[in-house]
């Protein structure tokens, strides 16, 4: 079935190095105090402390809300206790972590930004006895009162094996912690510090075990070449791991009812866990390298999958439309004959089927006159063409993450969606490849630009996320995720402080931003939590 959003699709002339064109797509809409002053940070036991005072109505709070190192020490003595079963230091630590969590929500509501979120993927190890609560007590540490929790990566679900009705491998399977419920302690357990807790989720990226199923191949994502995101030259997105990119990235096709039926199962098994929130990463399709990071034909598009192809041939209005828009899916052009040949091709025209004008949806064919050289009217008839298959693509994610967030929505939860600014550019006469049309994702999701710029200052980052600032509507709540770590820089980006300082001149008004990752922050905590062994 076409998508009714499709139907009154035009083209605006290109405007080449800027953004995608205009897609006028009729989408269903389902439904920003601040730095007291600019401080001049430095570093102090991994803490980010004050140079100059804070205003007085301040004076008892530490920048960025985080703990003293005197409340820290405190705090990790009761944990460690608490974990051997003393009695009177659980008693103490419970209260601990009661005072801490209020100190934290008055203060981050005296602070810019209001809500300071990390990304953080879980292990195994953090079912251990006071594995998981030593991780959440070192991010209410560094002043962040959110956390986004990995709980769908790499082709694995953050659930228990026994309550795992999805197609996917349970996180934990085979660990010895099989059955402990993960996601749904981390969402208690950072709660009762005084945190919000919202599951991330990858999007089209379902990872490799997904592909290994038999009854799950033709779902894949396939370009003109016939390959998938593991036989094409794609660029993986970056890791939880500092330094590294993510394995194993198998992208769907969006239109796939197979595969939209599936991560609707499991977006109800996460939502199971009352977080509160769900975030859509992955929504895009999968970047190329070289000069395949940009789609300037039609076989760079990943619009070959069963369904994809099947959806943007339902978009002929007539039978020679039909014949036109195979033969220039399969070849890549028209010809100059096309136009006659596809009329002389038996069953397309009969007495009670005359010749008809080639017709697609978005499409007025009326602007090209019958009178002109055939060769010409091909030629016409190709870049109309040429511009649906864009438009058949973006749409494609569209509507795969307007059905995931209306589904996360419809239970009454926060929802956002993580995207690139630069996902939806135009560049020269093609596109980026991701085809991440963001500007016309849902405006009642919250919207999170993965500002990753690298240029060695803050100037790219900025110049992102003043992107996505001009161009969000009204009303929409953008939060913006800066890729780094406190005190010094990483992988040519500056010091998170330094972003931070930065974003505030600029955008005074974001009441939320988040840091990518907890393990680039705590590389020591990361490293012995995905290596230890979990016995049963």
């Amino acid at each position: 079935m076409v998508s009714n959003d499709f139907k009154h699709l035009h083209f605006a002339t290109q405007t080449p190095s800027k953004h995608l064109p205009a897609l006028t797509i009729s989408l269903s809409q389902r439904s920003r105090h601040a730095f007291c002053r600019a401080i001049v940070i430095c570093i102090t036991a991994g803490l980010v402390v004050p140079a100059i005072p804070l205003q007085p109505a301040q004076a008892e709070n530490t920048p960025y809300c985080q703990q003293t190192a005197a409340a820290i020490a405190q705090k990790e003595k009761l944990r460690v206790e608490a974990v051997k079963g003393n009695a009177d230091a659980q008693k103490k630590y419970k209260a601990l972590l009661v005072q801490q969590g209020d100190r934290l929500r008055t203060c981050r509501s005296q602070t810019w930004p209001q809500n300071q979120a990390i990304w953080i993927r879980l292990y195994a190890c953090d079912t251990k006895p006071g594995a998981l609560e030593a991780v959440l007590d070192r991010i209410v540490d560094r002043g962040y009162n959110q956390v986004y929790v990995e709980a769908f990566y790499t082709g694995r679900a953050l659930l228990p094996v026994n309550q795992n009705a999805t197609p996917w491998l349970s996180t934990l399977a085979g660990s010895g912690a099989d059955n402990v419920d993960l996601l749904a302690q981390a969402i208690q357990k950072g709660r009762g510090r005084g945190l919000k807790v919202y599951a991330w989720m990858f999007g089209l990226n379902f990872g490799a075990n997904y592909l290994r199923r038999f009854d799950r191949q033709q779902t894949l994502a396939k370009n003109g070449l016939g390959q998938t995101s593991l036989t094409a030259h794609v660029l993986p997105g970056l890791s939880t791991e500092l330094g590294k990119l993510n394995p194993d990235e198998v992208f769907v096709d969006p239109y796939s009812p197979q595969a939209r039926q599936d991560y609707s199962t499991l977006i109800a098994a996460i939502a199971q866990r009352k977080p509160d929130g769900i975030l859509f990463d992955y929504i895009r399709y999968p970047r190329g390298t070289g000069s395949a990071s940009v789609a300037s034909k039609v076989q760079d598009l990943w619009v070959y999958g069963d369904a994809s192809q099947q959806t943007l041939l339902q978009r002929a209005q007539n039978p020679s439309g039909v014949e036109l828009l195979r033969r220039f899916l399969q070849y890549g052009f028209l010809k100059a004959n096309d136009l006659k040949e596809t009329n002389s091709v038996k069953g397309l025209t009969t007495s009670k089927l005359p010749e008809q004008r080639p017709a697609w949806q978005g499409i007025d064919t009326s602007r090209i006159p019958t009178n002109l050289p055939t060769a010409k009217q091909s030629a016409l008839f190709q870049a109309e063409l040429w511009r649906l298959a864009v438009a058949h693509a973006g749409q494609g994610v569209i509507d795969f993450v307007n059905e995931a967030t209306g589904n996360v929505q419809n239970r009454g939860m926060s929802t956002g969606v993580v995207f690139f600014p630069d996902g939806n550019l135009t560049i020269g006469q093609g596109y980026d490849s991701r085809l991440q049309l963001w500007d016309r994702f849902p405006a009642a999701a919250e919207w999170h630009p993965m500002a990753y710029g690298v240029c060695g200052n803050t100037s790219c980052i900025m110049q992102q996320i003043q992107r996505v600032l001009s161009r969000a509507p009204a009303g929409v709540q953008v939060k913006p995720v800066l890729a780094g770590v406190w005190q010094k820089s990483v992988g040519n980006r500056p010091p998170l402080e330094t972003q931070m300082q930065v974003l505030y001149q600029l955008a005074p008004q974001l009441k939320s931003v988040s840091h990518f990752a907890y393990s680039w922050q705590e590389p020591g905590s990361d490293r012995d939590r995905k290596a230890c062994t979990v016995r049963p």
